[in-house]
């Protein structure tokens, strides 16, 4: 359970990232921006790993002896795509009105790497159901926190985030790898 909430917690990430970028946007009404951040990120971080479970079920069976390998490819590019952004600009820097068409474009944006990292959901010793949940219920909170920290001058955090979202990642696909070898798979 812990390393699922590990997984949650960075997947979150770029979720949180721009969540702040969009809470930077905004000094008033910033209750309602960011229930719509949590609600959207929220379900899509929920939906894409589920996506990317169910493709990896259908593979399972001709991946099956290397599936860690795999599970440690994606999450260290994942992970290294994540750490690459860290350093460019910003999308949220581009945006005027936050409408629910922008909001549903960046959720989607936000959660392709989700997919990529659902594939991994069936390595954790953790009902599926459960995992995707907790994978949502992060995503809205540290969403939701997000466009409030933004909007207190947080926008120097993005790029951190990102880039701490990044790092974990890698490492958990690392930790899969590892406990995959030594028990000799």
């Amino acid at each position: 359970m812990f390393e699922v909430l590990i997984l949650a917690i960075a997947l979150s990430m770029d979720a949180f990232a721009v969540s702040i970028g969009l809470g930077s946007k905004m000094k008033k009404g910033v209750k309602p921006l960011a229930i719509k951040a949590g609600f959207f990120f929220g379900i899509f971080q929920m939906i894409m790993p589920a996506v990317g479970y169910l493709g990896g079920i259908g593979l399972s069976k001709y991946i099956s002896e290397y599936d860690h390998w795999i599970a440690f490819l994606l999450l260290f590019l994942i992970g290294a795509k994540m750490i690459y952004e860290s350093f460019g600009e910003n999308i949220e820097d581009e945006i005027a009105i936050i409408s629910n068409k922008i909001m549903l474009t960046l959720a989607i944006a936000t959660s392709i790497d989700a997919m990529a990292a659902g594939f991994t959901l069936n390595l954790f010793a953790l009902n599926v159901f459960i995992s995707l949940l907790m994978i949502g219920v992060t995503t809205f909170v540290f969403s939701y926190a997000g466009v409030y920290i933004g909007s207190k001058g947080g926008e120097k955090l993005e790029s951190k985030v990102e880039f701490l979202g990044g790092i974990i990642l890698i490492a958990i696909g690392i930790k899969i790898l590892a406990t995959h070898l030594m028990n000799g798979n």
